[in-house]
């Protein structure tokens, strides 16, 4: 259980399906009133079918996502530089911060509520606080990260490099989190969209170790039409 407060993911997208399927039940009910049960069957179909959509997805945005990233993030050994890109609440940023008794873990975000409903700074760090662990905070942009070169072991991102609206934009961002990846260092990209794009970005890099996996159900947004990707990859060590 967290004991910190992590919002909605895209939660206009939540409240669309659990409108959706009040709307096709009481379009059933009435069909059935006025003696029209063809039309109130395929209502109600279509009503319990929305429901389990919008049921998927609040199982995934307070439940699922945060038990699939605890057990990606069983690999680290505690001592690492951990980046989080667009970490928003910190439902990942924390859960790694944990990990790391050694180590350091920091957030970025730009800290926009239309991704994640009460996304702000002074929340993070409320929630850093709840789950009794220190994280640095920083507000910017991943297309332009103003960290040095090397400078992480581990960079993660869950469900952010698709809100950048431009290809180009997301490419850049996927090159950016690759310059401050130390060589040997470990990218773990989460994503519903795009992540073919952000593999073939990675291998004109020069990344031959990168794989893209589903995730399961447990990161369904409402059903496997929604699924969501993992792209691993690890930096190439330079050799001679």
């Amino acid at each position: 259980m967290r004991r910190g407060r992590y919002g909605f993911d895209a939660p206009l997208a939540l409240l669309g399906l659990v409108i959706g399927a009040l709307v096709v039940l009481v379009l059933s009910v009435t069909s059935f009133m006025q003696g029209v049960p063809v039309a109130g069957v395929a209502f109600l179909l279509g009503g319990i079918y929305t429901s389990a959509s919008a049921a998927s997805y609040l199982y995934t945005t307070r439940r699922g996502k945060f038990a699939v990233w605890a057990e990606e993030l069983e690999r680290l050994k505690g001592d690492e530089r951990l980046l989080d890109l667009g970490c928003g609440r910190g439902a990942v940023l924390l859960l790694a911060a944990e990990r790391l008794p050694e180590g350091r873990a920091t957030g970025l975000d730009l800290w926009r509520s239309r991704d994640q409903s009460g996304n702000d700074e002074s929340v993070t760090r409320g929630n850093a606080e709840a789950e009794g662990v220190r994280v640095d905070l920083v507000t910017g942009d991943m297309r332009e990260l103003s960290f040095e070169d090397a400078s992480f072991d581990v960079i993660v991102s869950s469900l952010a490099v698709h809100n950048i609206p431009d290809a180009e934009g997301r490419a850049r961002a996927v090159r950016e989190a690759h310059r401050v990846l130390r060589p040997g260092g470990l990218l773990l990209l989460a994503d519903f969209q795009h992540t073919p794009a952000y593999e073939q970005t990675l291998r004109e890099l020069g990344v031959v170790d990168v794989r893209r996996r589903d995730l399961g159900w447990r990161f369904w947004y409402g059903g496997p039409w929604f699924r969501t990707w993992m792209l691993e990859a690890r930096k190439p060590v330079a050799v001679g």
